[in-house]
């Protein structure tokens, strides 16, 4: 029986190949011999590259996205379930951090399986992990979110779509992913996790993974048609991301931006806030639009989320979420020690920031570093379109390590974050 369905995947394979559609017994045959690891990474490489040179249907989306999400693990979670998914890239950007606890204290259930770092300086399950645990099974996941409404921890040992990620480690040494396979990854998940309404956030920009709106639009209509045959609401943001919303790169960088929101702080990152706070209102009004006991109605999305933001009871929901995880409930951004060495970045000309690199943002984060070394990253003290003396800071880089922090300081020199005019 073993070979039989080995030789199947193998024929399916090959089918593929050679640019032939295929259907859908066919596609859950390979996804069911990946995820159980008996196809191997040669052929698994050779499934992944024929999906890339010659894409698939639609159909076969549908196809791949239902089988990966059939041969794992669900959770089981009844009723109206958030979500929140970026097509991401963007270093310093941590919205889901805020955004679950607006949604959970609208009273909303957002379970959220979230991803360690891959290319950027931290994922936001690297930074949740700085306040609390993150690492919990199904059930757990399951239990924390009846008892608090939402939860945010690390999808990456769930079993949730196990084909996915054993296709991401073919796909790393050709550090190649079309945007077919970043659709069904994103797709199955939500699917395995229950989801019935999410918001897809696809930031575009020279500097981040989809670079054209083009693209961005011919991954929103692949979102929206994919979820329409899994009967899944969804609403998609598309924006012009120049530079991070936040001021941090990098675990507890990126933990004091997000508490300086919640908490209200004079200090607090505004551009962050502001990107919260317009998903929020878009997922708000699509759950609202489906909630038959709510005060709510579609239209109240943005009053909703600014009032639990600023009222404090995003903050209390977020305490509420830390303490269910195992977490300490009381905790603040001022309790945040950054690492020993620092290095302060400064201009060595007068002008006008005209370009901030998100790329160069993360490779010198990393060098520091991050995520690994949570303390590491770099804190961006200017931003796009600030006007600067010769001699103003324009970022500083921390480590908890001396050597890393020389490394990063020369690596500046020749990969620079910011241009000047």
């Amino acid at each position: 029986m073993y070979m039989d369905k080995k030789h199947e995947a193998i024929e399916a394979i090959k089918k593929k190949l050679i640019g032939k559609p295929l259907s859908y017994n066919e596609i859950f045959t390979v996804m069911d011999e990946i995820a159980s690891k008996r196809l191997g990474p040669v052929l698994t490489t050779y499934f992944v590259a024929a999906g890339f040179a010659g894409g698939f249907t639609n159909d076969e989306l549908f196809f791949l996205t239902k089988a990966m999400a059939e041969t794992g693990d669900r959770l089981k979670i009844s009723g109206l379930v958030a979500d929140k998914h970026s097509t991401g890239g963007v270093a310093g950007t941590r919205v889901t951090m805020i955004l679950v606890p607006i949604i959970a204290a609208a009273g909303i259930k957002i379970p959220k399986n979230s991803s360690r770092a891959i290319t950027t300086p931290s994922g936001t399950a690297d930074t949740m992990e700085v306040i609390a645990p993150v690492t919990f099974t199904p059930s757990q996941i399951v239990r924390i979110v009846e008892k608090v409404g939402g939860c945010i921890v690390w999808g990456g040992h769930l079993g949730l779509a196990p084909a996915d990620d054993i296709i991401i480690q073919v796909e790393e040494p050709l550090a190649f992913e079309s945007y077919d396979k970043v659709i069904i990854s994103i797709m199955a998940k939500k699917v395995a996790s229950s989801a019935s309404h999410v918001i897809f956030d696809i930031p575009v920009g020279q500097f981040m993974k989809i670079k054209h709106m083009k693209d961005a639009e011919m991954i929103a209509k692949k979102f929206k048609y994919l979820a329409s045959r899994f009967n899944i609401k969804v609403v998609t943001d598309i924006s012009e991301a120049l530079e991070p919303a936040g001021r941090g790169v990098g675990p507890v960088l990126e933990v004091r931006d997000v508490f300086q929101v919640l908490e209200r702080d004079k200090d607090r990152p505004l551009g962050l806030e502001k990107k919260v706070l317009r998903l929020a209102a878009k997922l708000l009004d699509l759950c609202f639009a489906d909630m038959k006991q709510s005060p709510y109605k579609p239209g109240d999305g943005e009053r909703v989320a600014i009032e639990l933001l600023e009222s404090g009871k995003a903050l209390t929901k977020m305490r509420e979420i830390i303490k269910a995880q195992g977490g300490d409930p009381d905790f603040s951004h001022q309790q945040l020690k950054l690492p020993p060495y620092r290095h302060e970045h400064k201009t060595l000309t007068k002008g006008q920031i005209t370009v901030l690199n998100n790329r160069s943002v993360s490779v010198i984060a990393r060098i520091l570093g991050s995520p690994t070394d949570r303390k590491a990253g770099i804190f961006l003290n200017r931003k796009l379109e600030e006007r600067l003396d010769k001699g103003d800071i324009l970022c500083t880089l921390y480590s908890s390590d001396k050597w890393r922090l020389t490394e990063a300081v020369e690596t500046l020199r020749h990969l620079p974050i910011y241009q000047l005019e």
